[in-house]
């Protein structure tokens, strides 16, 4: 069972959708139903979203693999806050700054690849180590 990876998609799939109704909410507001008319608000609002989007697919399939592969629950659990954490961050910043820069952004962005590189690390010692015997 994926009990720590389950936990943390759904948290995740929480924060997609709050992000995904901010843009809805900015296109009804400016009365666009298709792309972003134009309105740099919700072209904002939409690559945060899709932002966060592109990061959750690959750090979200190496937690559950990482998970399947015996990786202890406390390393799981950091990675899975560690995550959160930063896609909150960099979307706080991201809207913030209007798409420019904001330490939100910037410390989200650098925590999202910490976490992105310690899971590919770990993935990749349980993976060799699982087909080496050992």
């Amino acid at each position: 069972m994926l009990l720590i990876s389950g936990f943390y998609i759904a948290l995740t799939a929480l924060l997609l959708l709050a992000l995904a109704y901010m843009v809805v909410r900015l296109r009804l507001k400016h009365k666009i139903g298709l792309l972003d008319g134009g309105e740099k608000t919700i072209a904002v609002a939409m690559r945060a979203q899709a932002n966060a989007l592109e990061t959750a697919l690959p750090v979200l399939l190496l937690l559950m693999v990482a998970e399947l592969n015996g990786a202890y629950a406390a390393f799981l659990h950091v990675c899975g806050i560690g995550f959160l954490l930063s896609r909150v961050l960099h979307a706080w910043g991201f809207v913030q700054a209007s798409g420019g820069m904001h330490f939100g952004r910037y410390y989200g962005t650098l925590l999202t690849w910490i976490v992105l590189l310690a899971l590919i690390v770990r993935v990749l010692w349980l993976s060799v180590g699982g087909m080496l015997g050992g």
